[in-house]
């Protein structure tokens, strides 16, 4: 089962005019390349052949990734707002000394907004998920060093 990933519903907008458009544009104008193509003889030395079967094997791939992100997505459903760290979340937090605000989630669900996002599935997202204004916890960066936390704000995002 795949993850569950919050975005706003901006993000959610955006990425599904992105699949509609790999869907309704593109795959149809890579079929016909690929078929034109075709249509030349020999296809080991046909480069437009080639270059065709390897942006439809990317637009499939890429339809596949957002088929799945969209159908497990939580859309503009904002966490409680109890300071409690979770997806959805604005987090201020002091890290290693300097204080950092961002979006606790992926990289899709901060399309469109003006604030840093931090993955839940980072070391250090892993970390602070669950904990509290006020908390402090530290995590282990991919250097090695251990790096502390100290969280002074979570607040549901507010588009």
């Amino acid at each position: 089962m795949a993850d569950t990933t919050w975005l706003t519903q901006d993000a959610y907008d955006r990425l599904q005019a992105e699949l509609t458009e790999l869907i309704e544009v593109e795959r149809p104008a890579i079929a016909k390349r690929i078929d034109e193509a075709r249509q030349e003889g020999d296809l080991k030395e046909n480069g437009g052949y080639h270059a065709a079967r390897e942006q439809q094997s990317w637009n499939e791939t890429r339809i596949q990734q957002l088929e799945e992100l969209l159908e497990n997505a939580q859309v503009g459903q904002t966490p409680d707002d109890d300071g409690i760290v979770e997806p959805g979340m604005v987090v201020t937090a002091t890290i290693a000394g300097r204080e950092k605000t961002f979006l606790m989630g992926t990289r899709e669900a901060g399309i469109g907004i003006d604030l840093e996002v931090f993955s839940p599935d980072a070391p250090m997202g892993q970390a602070i998920l669950g904990h509290k204004v006020g908390d402090e916890v530290t995590y282990e960066a991919p250097n090695g060093k251990d790096i502390r936390v100290v969280i002074t704000d979570a607040k549901p995002y507010a588009g």
